[in-house]
């Protein structure tokens, strides 16, 4: 006869791991608390193809702030050139599938830079292939020679550029980009959240960035002097300065849908380097940003000046984008 045994208590769960189950839960739910909060949480950045930024997963795109200053220049650079919106897409598509819209110092062989352009081929020397500004305007010298380019598939007209040896990759990314496009050059927008800088601004370095990229034209820089007893005053340049303990910067928009992308773009890129160049608060056509305010999402600013036509004391005038740096 064999031997009856008797069955083996089951084992239960170690209480350490309901614990740290617990604890892991806590933690997910103190970020999420943080980074809903006003100020709060690690930096990020969600693209949006609406205006309000509160579209639906589809029409959104999550990023660090440094992915998103590096698809702000992107953008900025085809904009600044005139291209259209599929230029945008085409270039930001590639440079998520090269880099992730990373500035990376290494790649296959000697590829480097957002776009993963070698000195071996042509490209330019490695400073230039790892300055977002160059890389980007090459990009599109390049992509513009291509025949066709805006009618051709995305992946056809980026592998005609780049020559990459798996040319299908840069499909999965259109999507994503179409949404940058509209934030940074059409009806969409880049909310930008966590703390505000705690460094103060440098503003030579913001203006020195938004020449390269739009020029000069209509760019005027102000320091907190500007203006008389807290009014908004008028400059030679047509641009509206109130004075506060801050440096402000103001592009006037001229008429016209071309203009219209050339500060939005602008606006947005500000939003997308505030963090890395100390830029406190942005302004745009009656709309603001403030970091570490308002879960990081543009705002409407309107008040009685505004209906009146005139400035938002602490916007902008209609058809202005203002760049107010922390001090």
């Amino acid at each position: 006869m064999s031997e009856i045994r008797e069955p083996r208590p089951r084992r239960r769960r170690p209480l350490r791991v309901v614990v740290g189950l617990l604890v892991l839960l806590s933690v997910i739910g103190y970020f999420a608390v943080q980074r809903a909060s006003v100020g709060g949480g690690a930096p990020f950045c969600v693209a949006s193809a609406d205006a309000s930024g509160r579209g639906g997963d589809s029409e959104t795109y999550e990023m660090s702030p440094e992915q998103a200053a590096n698809a702000a220049t992107i953008a900025a650079v085809g904009i600044a050139k005139g291209l259209p919106d599929r230029a945008v897409t085409i270039a930001l598509a590639t440079a998520m599938q090269e880099s992730a819209l990373r500035n990376l110092d290494h790649g296959d062989r000697d590829s480097l830079g957002l776009f993963q352009q070698r000195p071996s081929m042509g490209w330019g020397t490695p400073e230039q292939i790892t300055d977002p500004v160059y890389s980007a305007a090459i990009f599109y010298d390049h992509l513009v020679d291509v025949p066709g380019y805006s009618r051709l598939p995305l992946t056809v007209a980026a592998q005609k550029v780049q020559r990459s040896g798996y040319p299908q990759a840069y499909a999965k990314h259109e999507p994503d980009a179409t949404v940058l496009t509209a934030a940074f050059a059409g009806g969409g927008v880049l909310d930008c959240g966590g703390p505000a800088p705690t460094e103060p601004g440098d503003p030579e370095e913001v203006r020195d960035g938004l020449v390269r990229i739009f020029g000069k034209d209509g760019m005027h820089t102000f320091g907190p002097e500007g203006g008389q007893g807290g009014q908004a005053g008028r400059n030679g340049g047509g641009g509206r300065v109130v004075q506060e303990p801050e440096v402000s910067m103001v592009e006037k928009k001229e008429a016209g849908d071309a203009a219209t992308r050339r500060s939005r773009a602008m606006a947005q890129w500000a939003v997308a380097n505030s963090r890395e160049m100390g830029i406190a608060r942005v302004s745009y056509d009656l709309r603001g940003w403030v970091a570490g305010k308002d879960r990081g999402r543009w705002q409407d600013k309107g008040g009685a000046g505004a209906k009146n036509g005139d400035a938002d004391p602490y916007g902008a005038a209609p058809g202005e984008v203002r760049i107010f740096l922390a001090r």
